[in-house]
């Protein structure tokens, strides 16, 4: 699948080849430096260098292998909103550790208009998901209002971003 050929603002120094490679690694980080390079039209080594460089630019994250929740103890997706009480910088901050340190929490938003967190929590089932809310939101006394939303299908996934 192909993403728009829209441009965004990328740090100095990035070019087409980048672009390129950081498409392909999205796709598929599991290849070969050499398949890479003849992928993006470059030399084995000049496309390590590059790998490397995106690394150390903080671009390239960590390369991991996405895998099916509901194949390994996981069928149960959430996707909760949390509203806590007092939103300074120190106690957004304090939440966001604490979902940091949490396995099941998987994605964390903080996000404007309406709740100050959105999370994504993979659970075994319900008791399991019971549990998390307990232990995590419902023993931080900040936490006002927590709103969650259980997924029924799962119709698209992706983890790629628009370069």
């Amino acid at each position: 699948m192909e993403h728009s050929k829209e441009k965004f603002d990328f740090p100095a120094g990035l070019d087409e080849l980048d672009r390129r490679i950081l498409h392909l690694l999205q796709t598929d980080a599991s290849m070969s430096n050499q398949e890479l390079a003849q992928r993006v039209h470059a030399s084995p080594p000049t496309c390590l260098r590059r790998v490397r460089r995106l690394r150390e630019l903080g671009i390239i994250q960590g390369i991991v292998a996405i895998l099916a929740p509901e194949r390994v103890g996981s069928p149960l997706t959430a996707i909760v909103e949390i509203t806590l009480d007092v939103q300074t910088a120190e106690r957004l901050e304090a939440f966001e550790n604490r979902v940091r340190n949490e396995p099941a929490l998987v994605q964390c938003y903080r996000v404007s208009g309406g709740p100050d967190f959105v999370l994504v929590a993979l659970a075994a089932n319900m008791q399991a998901y019971q549990e998390l809310v307990r232990h995590v939101f419902n023993a931080d006394s900040n936490v006002r209002n927590v709103r969650t939303f259980f997924s029924m299908h799962r119709s698209k996934f992706d983890v790629r971003a628009m370069v």
